[in-house]
C-alpha cells in the first residue's frame, strides 16, 4: 500500500527520520508488525508564527519496498551528427548541450574561461592578491556565475519550462536529492564544482565536445544569415568556425559580446536592470526575527533543527522598487569584478550555511529614463551607467578589489563609521559614506528602502549591519532580441540568444530551462 499524506509538524519531528516515521504510522494506524518507509515529497518552513512549523507531503510505503526517484534522462550517443554550437558553458550552455544529447544532436561548447577547478586560482588570487583576470573569476569560468555564488536553485519562472527536469538532472549528476524536496533547494558553491564537472563528462561521454580559455572574438554575416565565427584560444592563436547553429550563452558580464554584436550591426537593445548594495548582518539577528526567538537559549533550541533563516523583503519607493536579490544565509560576500578598476560584490553561502553572516543584496531599479545617454542611439547606455558606478567603487575604495562600505545605521543617519565591523569580504572594507560612491539616485531610494524593510523587520535596522558596494550585476544591461517563437534572433537567422546575458533568464534554474529551450529550437532544420 502507498499513502500520500500532508502533515503539518514540528521541525525536530521534520528533520529526525524515526520521529517522522513514527507520526507516519501513527497517522496511518498501523500495527508493529507493519513495515514503513518513507519518502519525502515536499518540504517546507512555516515561520509565520512564534511556533515555527514544518509542511511535509510524502508518500507512505506500507508492506512494500520504497520506490526510488525516476530520473527519466536518457542521452544519445552523438558521434557524427549535426552539429549545434554553443559558446558559454555557464548553466544555458551546458543544459543546452544536455538537451542536444537527448535530442541526438552534438553540442560543441567554447568556454573562454578556465574549467571549474583551474578557476579556483583565480579567485584565491582576487582575494589575496586583489588580481582579477579578465577571463577566469567568480563569473567567467566552466559553470558560469553561479558555481562559485551559491547553487540556489529556488525560481519562480515555472511557466517556462520544467523545473522538475532541471532539478533531475541536477540530480543524476551528483546532486542530493532533497533539492526535489525542499521549497527552496540550494547545493552549495562547496557541492557545485563537483556537478559541473559531472555535467562536463557526461557531455564528453555521449560524443560532445568542450573547449575552454576559447573565446568569440568575431562574428561573420552574410544575407541576414550567420556564417562563421572567429575563436581566439589562451596562446592568441585564432581559427574560423563555419556556423549554422549557434546559442548565445555568455551570461551577463560578457560586455566584449555586447560591443561586438553592436559593432557588428547586430541588434542589441539597453534594459532596464537593477543596481545597489550588499548589506550584511549577523546572522543570528536574522534567524531572531524569522524564527520569533526571544531569548538566545530559545534561538539555539530552534536552530538545532532548523537551517540559517532567509529573508526576501521588498518596498516601494515612489515610482521605483527597493528589494532584496540573492539573500544568502550563512554566507559569504565575494568579489565579482571581471576586468580592471572595478568592484563588484556578490554573495554565496556554502552547503551548510553555517557561516556566522548573512547577506543580501539590496537594489533598486534603473529605468532607461535614468540613463545619462539615450538608450535608443546607444543601446550600451545602460551597461556605461552600471561601469560607472562599478569605478566609482573601484576609486573609493582605493583603486584595489578593497570595497567601499559603512554602517548601516550610519548610512541612514548621514554620518561617517569612524570604524567597521567584521565582515565576511576577504579583500578587505573602507570606511566611505555610500552616498557617494552610489550617487543620489541610488543613495536615496536605498535609504527609504532600508526604512521600510526596518518596518517590517525591526532588528534589520541596527549598526552592527554593514553595506558593501556595489551590488551591480543582478541581471543583465543589455538584451539581444529574439523571435518570441522560433527563440532566433529578430534580424540574424541561425543565431539563438540565451540566457541571463541575452535578457531571458535570471538564475541557474530559469537560465538551465531556456538553455533547454534555445537547443530544441536550434536542432530544428538541422
Amino acid at each position: 500500500m502507498i499513502k500520500e499524506l500532508n502533515l503539518v509538524t514540528e521541525p525536530s519531528v521534520a528533520f529526525t527520520e524515526t520521529l517522522l516515521k513514527e507520526l507516519v504510522a501513527e497517522e496511518l494506524g498501523l500495527r508493529p508488525s507493519d513495515t514503513l518507509s518513507v519518502k519525502l515529497l515536499k518540504r517546507s518552513i512555516d515561520a509565520r508564527n512564534r511556533r515555527v512549523k514544518i509542511n511535509i507531503r510524502l508518500h507512505a510505503f506500507v508492506n512494500e519496498p520504497l520506490k526510488e526517484t525516476e530520473l527519466n534522462i536518457h542521452y544519445q550517443n552523438v558521434e557524427g551528427k549535426p552539429v549545434v554550437h554553443i559558446i558559454g558553458a555557464g548553466p544555458a550552455g551546458l543544459f543546452a548541450a544536455l538537451r542536444c544529447l537527448e535530442l541526438g544532436f552534438k553540442p560543441v561548447i567554447y568556454e573562454r574561461g578556465k574549467d571549474v577547478k583551474a578557476r579556483r586560482r583565480d579567485l584565491a588570487a582576487i582575494n589575496k592578491d586583489h588580481y582579477v583576470n579578465p577571463e577566469s573569476n567568480y563569473c567567467f569560468g566552466e559553470g558560469g556565475a553561479g558555481t562559485y555564488s551559491d547553487g540556489k536553485l529556488y525560481t519562480r519562472s515555472g511557466k517556462r519550462g520544467n523545473i522538475d527536469k532541471i532539478l533531475k538532472a541536477f540530480v543524476y549528476h551528483g546532486a542530493k536529492d532533497e533539492i526535489l524536496v525542499d521549497a527552496h533547494p540550494h547545493i552549495g558553491t562547496n557541492k557545485l564544482p563537483q556537478i559541473i564537472e559531472g555535467m562536463r563528462e557526461t557531455i564528453l561521454k555521449y560524443g560532445g565536445e568542450v573547449h575552454f580559455e576559447t573565446k568569440l572574438t568575431d562574428i561573420e554575416t552574410k544575407n541576414d544569415t550567420l556564417v562563421s565565427i572567429t575563436l581566439q584560444n589562451e596562446k592568441q592563436e585564432t581559427r574560423v568556425v563555419a556556423i549554422k547553429k549557434l546559442i548565445l550563452a555568455t551570461g551577463h558580464s560578457a560586455r566584449d559580446i555586447f560591443e561586438l554584436l553592436h559593432a557588428k550591426k547586430i541588434t542589441i537593445e539597453a534594459k532596464a536592470f537593477a543596481m545597489g548594495v550588499r548589506a550584511e548582518h549577523p546572522q543570528e539577528i536574522i534567524d531572531s526575527v524569522q524564527y520569533h526567538c526571544g531569548t538566545h537559549d530559545e534561538l539555539i533550541a530552534k536552530r538545532t533543527f532548523l537551517p540559517a533563516a532567509s529573508y526576501s523583503l521588498v518596498s516601494q519607493v515612489g515610482d521605483r522598487g527597493v528589494y532584496s536579490f540573492c539573500m544568502c544565509p550563512g554566507g559569504i560576500i565575494a568579489p565579482c569584478a571581471t576586468g580592471p578598476e572595478q568592484v563588484v560584490t556578490n554573495g554565496w553561502s556554502p552547503s551548510k550555511r553555517n557561516n556566522p553572516y548573512a547577506n543580501s543584496g539590496i537594489v533598486t531599479e534603473i529605468k532607461l529614463t535614468d540613463l545619462k545617454e539615450d538608450p535608443i542611439k546607444n543601446p550600451l547606455a545602460a551597461l556605461n551607467f552600471q561601469r560607472e558606478l562599478e569605478h566609482s567603487a573601484w576609486m573609493s575604495g582605493g583603486g584595489t578589489q578593497t570595497a567601499p562600505a559603512q554602517r548601516l545605521m550610519d548610512f541612514l543617519n548621514q554620518r561617517i563609521s569612524t570604524d567597521l565591523p567584521e565582515c565576511s569580504y576577504q579583500p578587505g572594507l573602507k570606511s566611505i559614506p555610500m552616498e557617494i560612491v552610489l550617487g543620489p539616485l541610488i543613495g536615496k531610494a536605498l535609504k527609504q528602502g532600508f526604512k521600510g524593510f526596518g518596518e517590517k523587520m525591526r532588528p534589520y535596522l541596527t549598526n552592527d549591519a554593514v553595506i558593501v558596494g556595489v551590488e551591480s550585476r543582478t541581471s543583465t544591461p543589455v538584451r539581444v532580441p529574439r523571435d518570441p517563437e522560433t527563440l532566433e534572433h529578430i534580424h540574424l537567422k541561425g543565431l539563438y540568444p540565451c540566457g541571463e546575458g541575452a535578457g531571458y533568464a535570471g538564475g541557474i534554474v530559469s537560465a538551465a530551462m531556456d538553455g533547454e529551450r534555445c537547443a530544441e529550437m536550434a536542432v530544428a532544420g538541422l
